[in-house]
């Protein structure tokens, strides 16, 4: 039996013997009621005198006596009942003390191995959370440095982007100008060429063209194209008048300049 059992028997003795007295003690109550309730018809004798204190003494030591021997009876039940279990309890702590002392013996042999372990991890856990603590620190210092430079780059990028688009339109403008150039010196050279071919028309009409056996030559250097395909010399007079039937004839004025087109 352990210990904890032997401990409840021993509230359970104290408590029966606690009950036992309140119960002796009730009895001898109800007893004295009895006897103070008691209607007691004396008749006197003058003859002979009656002591009523002695006869309470008596019946009081008699039931003091009672009660004596009752305390006594439990008593001595109680420390029979928990004399055997202690003595029980007695023997086996002397069967099982040399070995409980071995294993007290052996986990404090195991402690004393198992405390520098102990300390060793515990020393790698403080480790360990330090380094935790300084990576957690050296990624929260990188995370703002990469948020400082993204947060930079999109700067810069809205900047180059306001550039292109600066760009974009003065390109747009000198497209556009360099269109308009392009048509004012197309136009300009068309009506150059055109002015040239008509001055060197007019010089050729008033050059004073000579006549020779039906086929005329110029000293400029101009012929005439005929309906049919053909290139004479305009056979004019000296006088201004043409040799021939009197009909006039469909002529036309080549220029032998040619024209350069300027590209860009």
């Amino acid at each position: 039996m352990n210990k904890a059992e032997l401990e409840a028997k021993v509230e359970s003795l104290i408590e029966e013997i606690t009950f036992l007295r309140c119960l002796y003690e009730a009895e001898i109550a109800q007893l004295q009621a009895s006897i103070s309730d008691t209607s007691v018809i004396v008749q006197m004798d003058n003859s002979r005198a009656l002591d009523m204190d002695d006869i309470i003494a008596e019946v009081k030591a008699q039931y003091e006596d009672i009660a004596n021997r009752s305390r006594a009876d439990a008593e001595s039940w109680y420390y029979s009942k928990v004399g055997e279990p202690r003595g029980k309890g007695v023997d086996a702590c002397e069967r099982y003390g040399p070995s409980s002392e071995l294993e007290r013996a052996n986990f404090a042999e195991y402690v004393h191995v198992l405390s520098p372990k102990r300390g060793k991890l515990e020393a790698a856990i403080a480790e360990a959370e330090e380094r935790g603590e300084m990576a957690l620190k050296d990624a929260r210092f990188k995370l703002t440095d990469l948020e400082a430079a993204l947060q930079k780059a999109k700067q810069d990028m809205a900047c180059q982007l306001r550039e292109y688009q600066e760009l974009m339109n003065v390109k747009l403008a000198l497209d556009i100008e360099i269109a308009t150039y392009r048509k004012l010196l197309e136009g300009e050279e068309y009506r150059w060429v055109l002015g040239t071919t008509l001055i060197n028309a007019a010089h050729n009409l008033s050059g004073g063209l000579v006549s020779s056996g039906g086929m005329c030559s110029t000293s400029a250097g101009k012929s005439i194209v005929t309906g049919a395909g053909d290139t004479h010399a305009p056979c004019v007079p000296a006088d201004g008048y043409s040799a021939g039937s009197g009909r006039s004839s469909n002529v036309k004025f080549v220029s032998s300049t040619t024209s350069y087109r300027t590209k860009y």
